[in-house]
């Protein structure tokens, strides 16, 4: 049986799954692997040849990387998250949540693509719908971890463990209490959580309502049965 491709008809909503689920993925995976989910600004004085100065800086901290940064200046060391944030069972639990989201997003996608099969006699609706649901609950676990870091920003631990510039030859012990708001990165992965909210519900009642349309003479061929009658 021949389909003609002409016919198929493809929903909108379907169309912007196929858009939208990747998309999320790769604005979740960015704000993932960047260190700039909080960051914050500090005061520090330091002696040099003129005396003492006053030095402004940028502390940032993402789930795997943080990073210090003398602000108007491009000195700049990160490290992988150590201390009492790493240890943190807040950090700990995030992390585990954006990698699963990633995952289950991952494999939506992929479920999804090897559903749409409206090329062949029998489309795999159920698969694709499948692979909707996984993008959708990526997005869910990801409004969840998404939550608790934001909601704890604050209060999560942080210790600064001692940085040497050699360029700048500063000695950071402990720096001043920062005041903490969110960072880029954050804002990153709330997008692409509502993303892939609404990429995965679009491929999950998009395939369900996806018709593969055949032409009128096609489908008169189809039905008429040749009989041979003697007389």
């Amino acid at each position: 049986m021949n389909i003609n491709k002409d016919t198929m008809q493809t929903p909108a909503s379907m169309l912007m799954g196929v858009v939208f689920a990747p998309l999320g993925l790769v604005l979740m995976f960015t704000a993932a692997i960047t260190p700039q989910w909080r960051e914050g600004h500090a005061r520090l004085g330091a002696a040099g040849r003129g005396g003492a100065t006053e030095l402004l800086l940028l502390r940032s901290d993402g789930l795997w990387e943080s990073c210090l940064q003398v602000v108007h200046s491009e000195v700049k060391e990160c490290w992988p998250v150590s201390g009492s944030y790493q240890r943190d069972a807040r950090v700990r639990m995030v992390q585990g949540m954006v990698l699963s989201s990633l995952f289950l997003c991952g494999a939506g996608i992929v479920l999804a693509s090897v559903g749409v099969r409206c090329w062949t006699d029998i489309p795999l609706r159920s698969v694709a719908a499948a692979g909707g649901l996984l993008v959708v609950l990526a997005g869910v676990l990801s409004l969840a971890a998404l939550g608790v870091y934001t909601r704890h920003l604050s209060k999560l631990g942080i210790e600064v463990d001692s940085t040497v510039s050699e360029t700048q030859r500063l000695n950071v012990h402990k720096p001043p209490r920062l005041t903490l708001h969110p960072a880029g990165s954050l804002y990153f992965g709330w997008v692409g959580a509502w993303v892939q909210v609404v990429g995965g519900t679009a491929l999950l009642f998009g395939f369900k309502s996806m018709k593969c349309s055949f032409p009128h003479n096609q489908r008169l061929k189809d039905s008429t049965e040749m009989y041979e009658v003697n007389c």
